[in-house]
């Protein structure tokens, strides 16, 4: 068997202005599959297994797409400067300092600055 890859989808009401966050605000390298519509290659990726115990996975949440920072008071700083919305302050977790952005649409995502040992 050779799995080749991962495609992650992003759901928003506002599919265009993420199109736009990804390609101008973040700078990922594309394809437009025609009229507009934008496959982004995605930087290094590296995938965790956790237990689905609790509320998100109650609700539903089974899955979640994380972005990952070198240094997370600057990429805090630069995203603010581009429009992009920054969700409470940076949070010690352990394993990471997080927080949350918030592209067009509502669609919340965490970055962080791993602590942890990544796999890329």
């Amino acid at each position: 068997m050779a799995i080749t890859g991962v495609h992650a989808i992003v759901y928003t009401s506002e599919p265009e202005a993420v199109r736009a966050v990804f390609r101008d605000v973040f700078g990922w390298s594309y394809v437009d599959n025609g009229g507009g519509w934008l496959i982004f290659a995605l930087p290094p990726a590296e995938l965790g297994v956790h237990p689905g115990e609790g509320p998100s996975f109650e609700s539903g949440v089974q899955h979640q797409l994380s972005l990952m920072c070198d240094d997370l008071s600057s990429t805090i700083r630069e995203l603010e400067s581009k429009g992009i919305a920054v969700r409470g302050a940076p949070e010690n977790a352990g394993w990471g300092t997080t927080t949350t952005i918030v592209l067009p649409g509502g669609v919340e995502m965490m970055l962080y600055e791993p602590r942890h040992e990544t796999a890329i």
